[in-house]
């Protein structure tokens, strides 16, 4: 994977160090969202919070976001590069599917990878060329099958790190029979390559994933920008959360069936994020009016038990989220979240690094804010703020 380029890129993402007062922030969160090929744009991200040495206590994510996840949390701090840029070289094109691109365009490329899969990835279930009504098997009912993953990701995940808390992981997936999401969780039981495949097990490309005796499926399908895991996370604290966001929830109304296509995905897997965010704000402010409000009671009826139980559903933590909106590429369509092209890879990575270094380098999180306000949001896109508060 070649380096971002920027004028001295190290220096510029060490900047943001002298602003970083991990003490006072609390815990290091990083949120990733599911998005295939598009998930390069976060191990851009990671490697420019990295650089800067910003180690995560905690990395969540669902389908490609949970794989960048794993080989975060699966391998120790100088290592964790090493083993993401060796998973996404396998994720790219072979050079037969590079040499379409060149000759015939995009469009050959990613009908080869419909066809072929992608090498590391998945390959075609020849069982499914025998109609869709065939009975495969829930463990085998899927075009594609994702055998090349689990041996890439056995041989890039130690599970003995993977499960070491630091940093405590996260993954999301589908339960196939109550429609529930399942956050499987580190910091609860052991988690191995299984629950990574799990939660990129999106149908009816790839089949379920069977853990503990039930079926499960892309998280994605019920939330694809997991950030209520840290939201809804007990006990609660405070933090800096980099929530990546490789679906556009923002755009300009589509004037073609092709563009229709794509917005549609925006829409689809940008997760109401939005809902969710103004949900929290609300929440927290709440919490904090609740701890305000416990501090005006008299002693005495502060040490009843029933005043104590009120009192708990109140708190000063303060979380600051930073919101990171990848920039769509030129030309992309549709079909980007299996663009797998050298370039595509190349790019997604560059821009998720240079967006990143930008924000360290402003470090919003560091004004001075209402303490009314236990959540803060920092939204930018191409590395420039948009919104905060």
């Amino acid at each position: 994977m070649a380096a971002a380029t920027l004028e001295n890129p190290r220096k510029a993402a060490a900047k943001s160090e002298p602003h970083f007062d991990r003490a006072a922030l609390g815990q290091i969160v990083l949120v990733f969202q599911g998005g295939g090929a598009l998930g390069a744009y976060q191990a851009g991200v990671y490697q420019a919070l990295h650089e800067a040495g910003i180690e995560p206590d905690w990395v969540i994510g669902t389908s490609i976001g949970a794989i960048n996840a794993s080989l975060i949390a699966g391998n120790a701090p100088e290592n964790r590069l090493t083993r993401m840029r060796e998973f996404w070289r396998r994720m790219t094109h072979g050079p037969l599917t590079e040499m379409a691109s060149a000759l015939s365009g995009p469009g050959a490329a990613n009908a080869m990878t419909v066809i072929g899969g992608v090498r590391g990835f998945f390959e075609p279930n020849p069982w499914a060329f025998l109609g869709q009504h065939m009975p495969l098997g829930p463990d085998m009912a899927g075009y594609y099958r994702t055998v090349p993953l689990e041996r890439t990701l056995a041989d890039l995940i130690d599970t003995d790190r993977l499960n070491s808390g630091a940093p405590r992981l996260t993954v999301g997936a589908a339960n196939v029979q109550t429609g529930e999401m399942r956050y499987f969780d580190s910091r609860e039981s052991p988690l191995g390559v299984r629950h990574v495949m799990a939660s990129g097990a999106l149908p009816p490309a790839f089949p379920a994933v069977r853990i503990d005796g039930e079926l499960f499926w892309d998280g994605g399908i019920l939330s694809n920008t997991p950030v209520e895991a840290v939201f809804d996370d007990n006990p609660r604290r405070g933090g800096l959360v980099f929530a990546v966001h490789v679906w556009s929830p923002n755009g300009p109304e589509p004037d073609t069936i092709a563009r229709v296509m794509s917005r549609q995905k925006d829409l689809q897997y940008s997760s109401r994020a939005v809902s969710h965010i103004a949900r929290q704000k609300q929440i927290h402010r709440l919490r904090h009016i609740i701890a305000e409000l416990a501090a005006h009671v008299p002693e005495d009826i502060r040490q009843r038990a029933e005043t104590k139980a009120l009192a708990a559903y109140g708190c000063l933590t303060r979380m600051h989220v930073v919101r990171l909106l990848a920039p769509p590429l030129a030309g992309e369509n549709h079909a980007k979240d299996i663009d797998f092209s050298a370039e595509g890879v190349r790019s997604r990575w560059d821009a998720g690094y240079l967006d990143t270094v930008r924000v360290l380098a402003k470090a919003p999180w560091t004004r001075e804010f209402d303490p009314m306000e236990g959540f803060i949001l920092h939204e930018a896109a191409g590395g420039e703020m948009l919104a905060e508060g």
